[in-house]
């Protein structure tokens, strides 16, 4: 029996998928942007705010949070099934495109909320694809350099007074 997941109204949620195998499904800069225009699609179809994101070539990350009457599961569920028909029909596959569930973890207080948001986006550095984490663009924390809220909600001011958001950072030692 699978653990259930746990859900606290108006929490905020380190959320991650990952390709089915191991494989590397996020090698091209289409299928990034499939998955990015899939996000768009559902912040129109449901109601969350994504503080940061980050797209490596076989997981995602999220700091999601669904509002009020608006489910965790629906959405993710809602994300990653939409991807995973799309991705099957542009290669012509079929079968699972996710290695299982989502797995998603609930951000408790602010330090947790930092710690996450610099985790999510230092990922690209950690795996060696760039020595600074806002060079990638698949994260979220160029797109708050930058300005683009189509996925991302405008930053938090706790990020702003962090300093996140605002400036480029290297998040890494």
């Amino acid at each position: 029996m699978r653990k259930r997941r746990k859900i606290v109204n108006g929490a905020r949620y380190h959320v991650t998928a990952r390709a089915n195998r191991g494989e590397f499904i996020f090698n091209s800069k289409r299928i990034k942007e499939l998955f990015l225009k899939t996000v768009k699609r559902a912040r129109k179809k449901y109601k969350f705010s994504i503080t940061t994101f980050c797209i490596m070539s076989n997981h995602v990350h999220f700091i999601i949070q669904p509002m009020k009457n608006h489910s965790l599961s629906r959405i993710a569920q809602w994300i990653l099934a939409t991807f995973a028909i799309n991705f099957n029909i542009i290669f012509h596959l079929k079968g699972h495109v996710w290695y299982d569930r989502f797995h998603s973890w609930v951000i408790n207080n602010f330090r947790e909320f930092l710690q996450t948001f610099i985790y999510i986006t230092d990922n690209p550095v950690k795996a060696g694809i760039t020595k600074n984490p806002t060079d990638y663009k698949y994260n979220g924390i160029i797109q708050l350099k930058k300005g683009f809220y189509d996925i991302l909600d405008p930053p938090h001011m706790a990020l702003k007074l962090a300093g996140l958001g605002v400036e480029p950072l290297l998040l890494t030692n």
